[in-house]
């Protein structure tokens, strides 16, 4: 693991989303494999997360982590669990997570409440989780275009509030990928190495 740095900072809130149930998973995958509620990174990530900081201090937020590096172990159980085309990349070296460049955040008031988005990071809600886990995803795969950043059938404070996160995000060297309002990776991503963990 030298190749990854972890986040600890009373700026963000790291809180792993498949370290816990809640999630469109169901399972603390995570949990599973021992590998727990940390926020790993490239120190290129980690790097670029720092240089928010200001922002968030003069704005009274702080960012949730819900995702940053993921063990390949934990990428192939994540498609075992959910075979949505497009929910999780077709095999880890295709995830920019296995690489330790992308985190998955949100803006929260300074007590940890989510600003309001568009969907929940991940688009979760427990319904469609439910459904997902029957077999049945043409309801989910709907909601998920609410996800993505052109989607503009939500409340001004919403969009606001998803277009704050990208302005920020891109003002210190991430980029998003149009279908996920909440991933942001580095550039040149695929240019560091998959990090395995055991």
């Amino acid at each position: 693991m030298a190749a990854l740095i972890e986040l600890k900072d009373s700026h963000f809130i790291v809180d792993m989303m498949y370290a816990r149930t809640n999630n469109m998973l169901g399972r603390a995958v995570y949990q599973e494999i021992g590998f727990g509620n940390k926020a790993l990174m490239h120190q290129d990530v980690y790097n670029a997360l720092l240089k928010i900081v200001p922002f968030l201090e003069e704005h009274n937020l702080k960012m949730r982590i819900c995702d940053a590096y993921r063990p390949p172990i934990a990428h192939k159980k994540c498609l075992e669990i959910i075979p949505v085309a497009g929910f999780f990349a077709v095999n880890y070296e295709r995830s920019n997570h296995c690489h330790g460049t992308a985190v998955d955040v949100c803006l929260t008031d300074m007590n940890g409440n989510n600003l309001l988005y568009p969907t929940e990071i991940d688009a979760y809600e427990e319904r469609f989780q439910k459904q997902v886990h029957e077999g049945c995803f043409e309801e989910f795969q709907k909601h998920l275009q609410k996800a993505r950043h052109d989607y503009t059938d939500a409340s001004k404070e919403a969009l606001k509030n998803r277009q704050t996160l990208k302005d920020l995000m891109e003002s210190v060297g991430f980029e998003c990928i149009m279908h996920e309002w909440w991933h942001y990776n580095i550039k040149n991503w695929q240019n560091y190495p998959v990090v395995e963990w055991a």
